[in-house]
């Protein structure tokens, strides 16, 4: 099926999507809201530039862009997948609790903000290039692996990483040195056993960007965990 979405706005682009029967690309995407939401057994394919919320709720359907997103990608999306050929805005995979979001280039701050496990679902964001300030803020769970492959990049994540993290882990690719992590995570060279959990991730990430597999994984890796000597307090008291 496919949709032009070039004079449609977002209410009307979207119902000709819920209406499709098979896999469906969007052409002219001019920054129509909430493509894909809730969407499940479906491949969506995004010429353009999709507004916010791409995917929220997303439930099992696969959603591709050709180009660069904007912010909340994959907004508490619970299956599927996001696959973001370009940089993505702020706050991508807020509160996911499921499904995967893999972002070619660079990603703005607060991704993976609020990133929970639910049930017997593990959320897993991959970021090829590098990451803005308050990179996996109030992590509850689930997988962040930065690559850092972007060409000049000093720093692969930005400023305050980690702040509030209670669950979860992150991997970062290349040097952190220069980096300043709270003191309620731990932050270790990955052994063979973390990298065992994060090896299907990266060939995932490699098959659809056309990355050499073995130069990524070669490279070492820190991982952070929440440390359970020092843990993070919950600042908020539900009433």
């Amino acid at each position: 099926m496919l949709v032009n979405a070039m004079n449609l706005n977002y209410r009307e682009l979207n119902d000709q999507i819920r209406r499709a029967e098979k896999d469906c690309c969007i052409q002219n995407c001019l920054g129509q809201r909430f493509i894909g939401t809730g969407m499940d057994h479906i491949e969506i394919t995004v010429n353009g530039i999709p507004g916010n919320a791409l995917g929220a709720y997303l439930n099992g359907a696969k959603i591709i862009v050709s180009g660069n997103a904007q912010d909340a990608v994959g907004d508490t999306m619970n299956a599927g997948e996001i696959i973001i050929h370009g940089n993505i805005g702020d706050a991508a995979g807020y509160a996911m609790r499921g499904g995967k979001i893999f972002v070619r280039d660079n990603a703005g701050y607060r991704a993976g903000i609020h990133m929970k496990a639910y049930r017997e679902k593990m959320p897993v964001m991959v970021i090829g290039g590098c990451a803005g300030s308050f990179l996996g803020e109030y992590q509850a769970g689930g997988k962040i692996i930065v690559l850092g492959l972007t060409a000049d990049a000093d720093k692969i994540v930005g400023s305050f990483p980690c702040t509030g993290m209670h669950g979860g882990k992150m991997y970062l690719r290349g040097r952190t040195d220069g980096i300043s992590f709270p003191g309620q995570v731990t932050v270790n060279p990955a052994t063979p056993e973390d990298m065992a959990e994060i090896e299907a991730d990266i060939a995932e990430y490699c098959t659809l960007f056309g990355r050499d597999f073995r130069q990524v994984i070669d490279a070492p890796f820190t991982v952070i965990t929440p440390d359970s000597k020092n843990p993070y307090k919950q600042m908020y008291v539900a009433n």
